[in-house]
C-alpha cells in the first residue's frame, strides 16, 4: 500500500507484525539503523497540509499501518496490509531487543512517565536493558542542537533501539534526524505508547478496539482536544478512498 504526496510516495512496507519483527531482528543483528513510523489518518492529514513533513516521512525506513482506516484503504487498493498499532508493538519490540541483547532508550514525555514506563517494561521483559531515559525540554526542536546532543548521549549510552514518544510530526522528525547523526541506531516512533505503559493514558478496552471504534472512545474521552483532529481525518478519507480505488485499477 502506498500514499502519494508529491514529490514523495509513502509506502506501507511492513504489512504485518511478523514481517516487522523479522526486519528489526535482521537489522539489529547486522548493526544497521532504521526508523519505524506507524501511519494513520492523522498522519495523512499532516502530510496533506505540510509539504515539509513529506520528505521526513519518506525518510522512514519501515512503515506499518497504525489505524483500521489504513487497513481498509489497503484492501480497497488491492494491496492489503494488517493492523500493526505502534502502541501494541512496544512490548514485542522490547522483547526482541532483549533477546538480541540490544539495550534500548526511552525518549519523550516526562521524567516521571518515563520512569513508570521503564518499570512497566522491566516487569514484562525482565532481561531488558534500558540504557537511557530522556525527557526533552518544552519547545524542543527535534532537529536542532539539543536534538543532536540527545542523539549523541543516547549513542554513548550503548542503546541500539530508541522508543520515541513525542507525537507526530516531532517524533518522525527526530527519527529522520537520528538516521543522519547516528545511522547505526534504530528508532521507533510510538506516540502515546509509553504513556499507556506508564498508566498516564488509558487505552480503549479490547472490545472497543475489536470493533474498530477506538477513535470514538478516544474522542469521547477528550473531545476538546481530539474532535477537530478526527473531523479532519473524516474529511480526508473520501479522497483517499478514491485514490486507493485508482491504485487498484492501475
Amino acid at each position: 500500500m502506498e500514499f502519494s504526496f508529491p514529490p514523495c510516495t509513502i509506502a506501507v512496507n511492513m504489512p504485518d507484525t511478523g514481517t516487522l519483527l523479522s526486519e528489526v531482528k535482521s537489522r539489529l543483528r547486522a548493526g544497521e539503523g532504521f526508523a519505524l513510523a506507524t501511519i494513520n489518518l492523522d498522519h495523512l492529514v499532516k502530510l496533506a497540509k505540510d509539504p515539509g513533513f513529506r520528505p521526513v516521512y519518506a525518510a522512514q525506513d519501515l512503515v506499518c499501518a497504525d489505524g483500521n482506516p489504513i487497513v481498509w484503504l489497503s484492501k480497497l487498493a488491492g494491496r492489503p496490509v494488517s493492523l500493526v498499532p505502534g502502541s501494541d508493538m512496544v512490548v514485542p519490540l522490547a522483547s526482541l531487543a532483549a533477546r538480541e541483547d540490544a539495550p534500548i532508550a526511552l525518549m519523550g514525555s516526562t521524567p516521571e512517565a518515563l520512569a513508570e514506563a521503564a518499570e512497566a517494561l522491566k516487569a514484562r521483559v525482565p532481561s531488558l536493558r534500558i540504557a537511557a531515559q530522556i525527557a526533552p525540554p518544552m519547545g524542543f526542536d527535534p532537529t536542532g542542537p539539543d536534538a543532536r546532543r540527545i542523539l549523541l548521549d543516547i549513542a554513548a549510552s550503548g542503546a541500539r533501539l530508541t522508543f520515541i514518544a513525542l507525537g507526530a510530526p516531532k517524533q518522525e522528525m527526530f527519527a529522520a534526524f537520528g538516521r543522519e547523526v547516528t545511522p547505526h541506531m534504530g528508532f521507533a516512533s510510538i506516540g502515546a505508547g509509553l504513556d499507556f505503559l506508564a498508566g498516564r493514558q488509558q487505552r480503549a478496552p479490547e472490545w472497543v478496539r475489536a470493533i474498530a471504534m477506538e477513535w470514538a472512545w478516544r474522542m469521547l474521552s477528550n473531545p476538546r482536544r481530539l474532535a477537530k483532529r478526527y473531523l479532519d481525518c473524516a474529511l480526508i478519507l473520501p479522497g483517499e478512498a478514491v485514490r486507493a480505488w485508482r491504485l487498484r485499477r492501475s
